[in-house]
């Protein structure tokens, strides 16, 4: 008898005992832990940041038509600032950068667990880059500067407060001034490259040779 009793109860022991256990145990495997969170969220910064940066690098790359083109206008103080805008845009992606960086090997330290509340710190302040970042994507307000419009003054004033409050430094001034004239060093150098039109081609050309033909014409009739 004492043998089917203990039996019994070591069926039930094992059906809601070490059951219990057994399940206890496997939703502690299954906890999201804040490492894992980390990882996800390290991972969703890289992903946005590599779709950004494919988006900006066509605005950056109309910054500097612009700039060219501001130039040709005569408008070295738009095209500057024009500039300034770029190296600006560009100190965000390398700052977004670093920050992934900083953080992976925060999440890969063994001492992550001391860590923790820095790195979640650091992921929040990744999240306000790219979110600056995505207020950079705009190919319109770059080509706004080109007109000699409201819209295009205050564009520009937006710059200057823009960069006044991002530590703009004056080696990034020297930076853009290097970038500004090697463009106007390089629109020199097409310009001497231009094949020049001889004298003789100028005067039989058609557009030449009509107002003489017409003067020719009427000096005749004249006489």
């Amino acid at each position: 008898q004492k043998s089917k009793e203990g039996s019994m109860g070591g069926l039930l022991s094992n059906l809601f005992g070490e059951g219990t256990g057994g399940g206890a145990k496997r939703n502690q495997q299954n906890r999201v832990t804040p490492h894992d969170r980390a990882i996800l969220d390290l991972k969703v910064q890289r992903d946005k940041l590599s779709q950004y940066q494919k988006r900006i690098n066509g605005v950056l790359e109309r910054e500097t038509e612009v700039a060219r083109e501001l130039l040709r206008q005569n408008k070295r103080k738009e095209a500057l600032l024009v500039l300034k805008k770029k190296k600006y845009q560009e100190n965000l992606l390398e700052k977004s950068k670093a920050s992934l960086q900083n953080i992976q090997e925060m999440v890969d330290s063994i001492e992550f667990a001391q860590m923790e509340q820095q790195v979640f710190r650091a992921l929040e302040g990744g999240n306000k880059v790219l979110k600056d970042i995505h207020e950079e994507m705009s190919i319109e307000k770059v080509e706004q500067i080109l007109a000699d419009t409201e819209e295009s003054i205050q564009y520009q004033k937006e710059i200057e407060e823009l960069l006044g409050g991002s530590g703009w430094s004056a080696e990034n001034d020297e930076l853009v001034e290097a970038e500004l004239n090697e463009i106007i060093q390089q629109a020199e150098r097409d310009n001497a490259t231009m094949p020049s039109v001889p004298m003789d081609e100028l005067d039989n050309s058609p557009e030449v040779k009509a107002p003489q033909a017409q003067r020719e014409k009427k000096a005749l009739l004249a006489e």
